[in-house]
């Protein structure tokens, strides 16, 4: 799936990364975020990013997301925050059909909403935040066949029903079809439960660890779980990607019990995220539904790009250090 990234207008970016410019914010002005899965690290850190930007720039912010994955609850927690009418909503989907109305009925509303992390392409979202996921699965999906010298066979654990992990799947399988002796084994729905990433893998050993030859997460709680496995079953010589920078991942890839992670940037999405909906509030679109990415004299983009970083055994404590420098 390729989308092409519009040149950003100075207007677009009036609030800048250091301050808040000549924009006068309101005491009531709140902006939410609604994700899945919230106290995980990716999402910790994607929360951290909107609590800068919303100190930087002196607003309210909330966080609606359920702490596990369940597109369900956020698709409930979305109807209650249309009901508060904030001045922007940032929404990571977990399942794009069960969002897309909450999405639309917000944006008929006049509520500005931009998709971060996991996009709803098919609703009237202004424009996304966030990873290439399709390039980030073919970036995996070239690692992949180095390490397994194009030939064997691969177990992928996913959660089939949020866009983003589909686009990345759909990316490792598109580069594994240029080399006919790797084959997709079998894809797991995790349902965003690590123990069932544990619970598949000792089921996939069982049925015997030599038809199997590597095991690559598409998304960020999984492949902890599926090196501790392998390790407490003494199975050696299997690949092993994993996605996002936890920190049960880095450490995984320092043993040598993980072999690289592709890294994302969820602090980024949210604290650009917030800057450009607090810039949409101000400068408000006419009309907010209009299909802005198909206007080529459009003041926003359709997608910004915040990027991947391959970690492996060659720059993981160099990662670590920065990661480590950041928070204190």
């Amino acid at each position: 799936m390729q989308r092409q990234l519009l040149l950003l207008t100075h207007a677009a970016l009036l609030v800048t990364v250091n301050g808040c410019g000549s924009t006068q914010h309101e005491g009531t002005e709140k902006f939410v975020l609604i994700a899945n899965n919230t106290k995980v690290p990716y999402w910790q850190a994607a929360i951290a990013g909107l609590n800068r930007a919303g100190s930087l720039m002196g607003v309210k912010v909330q966080v609606a997301g359920p702490e596990n994955y369940d597109p369900a609850v956020q698709h409930e927690r979305f109807q209650k925050v249309l009901q508060e009418n904030p001045a922007g909503i940032l929404v990571s989907a977990g399942d794009s059909k069960l969002i897309r109305g909450d999405i639309d009925a917000a944006i008929a509303k006049g509520i500005p909403v931009v998709t971060v992390d996991s996009d709803v392409e098919e609703s009237k979202r202004l424009f996304f935040i966030g990873t290439d996921n399709y390039k980030a699965g073919t970036i995996g999906g070239r690692i992949l066949a180095q390490q397994l010298k194009g030939k064997g066979n691969v177990v992928f654990y996913t959660m089939p029903a949020q866009p983003n992990l589909y686009q990345r799947l759909h990316g490792y399988q598109d580069t594994m079809a240029a080399y006919p002796g790797l084959k997709t084994a079998r894809v797991i729905d995790t349902k965003g439960q690590p123990n069932i990433a544990f619970d598949m893998t000792k089921e996939v050993l069982q049925g015997g660890a030599d038809k199997v030859d590597a095991f690559v997460c598409l998304e960020s709680t999984s492949c902890a779980e599926v090196a501790e496995v392998l390790d407490r079953q003494h199975v050696k010589e299997k690949v092993v990607i994993a996605m996002d920078a936890s920190p049960r991942t880095l450490d995984g890839i320092q043993k040598g019990t993980i072999n690289a992670t592709i890294g994302q940037k969820p602090f980024t999405m949210c604290f650009v995220g917030l800057k450009m909906l607090d810039d949409l509030h101000h400068q408000k679109l006419a009309p907010l539904d209009r299909k802005w990415s198909e206007d080529s004299f459009s003041p926003i983009p359709s997608f910004i790009d915040t990027g991947a970083t391959l970690i492996d055994k060659s720059n993981v404590d160099v990662f670590v250090k920065a990661l480590q420098s950041s928070q204190k």
